[in-house]
């Protein structure tokens, strides 16, 4: 039997996608893509994406205030969030993406951190899990989790981190998304995690059209390549594909409520 997946975290709302939704969906569809969770950047894409999601019956959505998008965030933004989150469309199941990144040579570290604790307490107050951005920030994302204490709890989004770093996540309860990395034979550290961690655990993504997969290396990632990163993950796995598939469309189905 064909797995079924849910690609959790896609800018659907970015070309090549853009313009071209039909043909892309149908192509994620043949690869057994069935539904395909959408997280907005900034403020400027809010509607974009909650248009995207009521047009198209594979894609929901998710909002937020991207880290790396900083210097564009504003209190009236995180009012717009608020708005949206009050009405709660059908199709909006998370808070996303949000997270924290010290990556930029100037990553205004203090307002990411004040952005974020205020979309927690906003995850919370809605009851919403959250798509967790983190590049070289696992331990003090790790401080903020805990410190809010989430009843939905939420994903680790293109985690390349160490064992000990995800398994604190796990133990807050949150999921760990597996992507494209796993099929870069040099990236043994994040495949070693993906083989450890509890299947329990794991969500599949692509961050299309980011995070291109190995073999795909200038091209712009797409949804049904999360087929491959699911052909690695099993390579990398003792549990049988059939498992595997399963389980981790069940972790996502929970995590999301979504009624699929």
């Amino acid at each position: 039997m064909k797995p079924r997946f849910i690609d959790t975290h896609c800018h659907f709302d970015f070309p090549p996608f853009t313009g071209n939704e039909v043909s892309a969906l149908a192509g994620a569809a043949e690869a057994g893509v069935e539904h395909i969770i959408l997280p907005a950047v900034d403020e400027t894409r809010f509607d974009i994406v909650l248009d995207l999601a009521s047009q198209h019956a594979p894609l929901y959505a998710a909002l937020g205030l991207h880290p790396i998008m900083i210097e564009h965030h504003t209190e009236a933004g995180l009012a717009e969030l608020e708005r949206h989150l009050a009405n709660r469309p059908d199709k909006l199941v998370a808070i996303g993406e949000i997270g924290l990144d010290l990556y930029r040579d100037d990553p205004q570290f203090s307002r990411q951190e004040w952005f974020l604790d205020q979309q927690l307490r906003l995850a919370k107050r809605y009851d919403l899990p959250v798509l967790l951005h983190s590049r070289r920030t696992h331990d003090k994302l790790a401080m903020f989790l805990k410190r809010h204490d989430l009843p939905r709890t939420g994903v680790v989004h293109g985690f390349a981190g160490s064992l000990q770093q995800a398994e604190r996540f796990v133990n807050l309860g949150y999921k760990i998304g597996v992507g494209g990395t796993i099929t870069y034979p040099r990236a043994s550290k994040t495949r070693d995690v993906m083989a450890r961690l509890p299947l329990g655990s794991l969500l599949l993504e692509t961050d299309a059209p980011d995070m291109p997969l190995n073999g795909w290396q200038g091209q712009p990632n797409r949804p049904e390549r999360i087929a491959q990163v699911f052909d690695t993950l099993c390579e990398l796995r003792s549990e049988p594909p059939q498992e595997i598939a399963a389980v981790i469309l069940e972790n996502t189905r929970q995590l999301f409520d979504l009624k699929i």
